[in-house]
């Protein structure tokens, strides 16, 4: 088995491009500290590790700089992002804004299916003891709920912002409060989704999200 295998889960498969696979190799080198905040990534020394030309190489870094995880400056070249306070606002400002819309829009068509689907991805978050792979279940859950949305930019634009704040997500969820807390708050999202009450999922769901924001500014702090 291919090791990325066991990174990406049970993600919908697709064609993978050249630079869809660099760009999934750097991303989880990055979100795993791997690659260090600040670290210079030159087409030519990337081109050559990976055995393929630089065009690839050029639109893996775009992939990362959309996602928040490059920054390429138009003379310095591209570099791992430090991510700051300011910048995790930003994203979690997004997110709110994205994901409530999302489930506002899902929840007329969140049928049983769909509603299992997601208890299912806090049941292997609960089963699961590789740090690794928490951000990927975490995005599962609330993938589950947001795919009936049926807008397909709307939920590139959540997974995008997902991948962005992923490495730092990692580190509250590591933290056995916050990750209990967490649960606890996915569950009851989910419980008001069983409950057929939207108004209170859209709450619970923002207030999630803006607690999360509060807690990882803390902790850089």
């Amino acid at each position: 088995m291919d090791p990325l295998d066991k990174l990406t889960g049970s993600r919908i498969e697709k064609p993978q491009t050249a630079a869809d696979h660099v760009a999934t190799t750097l991303r989880e080198a990055i979100v795993k500290g791997s690659v260090a905040a600040g670290t210079a990534l030159r087409q030519d020394d990337l081109a050559s590790r990976f055995s393929i030309s630089r065009m690839p190489i050029r639109d893996a870094l775009r992939i990362l700089e959309a996602e928040g995880l490059v920054s390429i400056h138009p003379t310095r070249g591209a570099f791992v992002a430090k991510m700051d306070t300011t910048e995790i606002r930003e994203i979690f400002t997004i997110r709110v804004l994205l994901e409530v819309e999302a489930l506002r829009l899902a929840f007329p068509k969140l049928s049983r299916d769909v509603l299992d689907q997601a208890d299912h991805a806090l049941n292997r978050i609960d089963e699961e003891r590789d740090v690794s792979r928490w951000g990927i279940l975490n995005l599962a859950f609330h993938m589950a709920l947001y795919r009936e949305c049926r807008n397909a930019r709307l939920l590139t634009l959540i997974e995008a912002q997902h991948n962005a704040a992923d490495r730092y997500v990692r580190v509250l969820l590591s933290d056995a409060e916050f990750h209990t807390r967490s649960d606890t708050e996915h569950r009851a999202i989910l419980n008001a989704c069983n409950q057929n009450n939207e108004a209170l999922a859209l709450q619970l769901l923002a207030k999630h999200l803006n607690d999360g924001c509060q807690k990882l500014i803390k902790s850089l702090k």
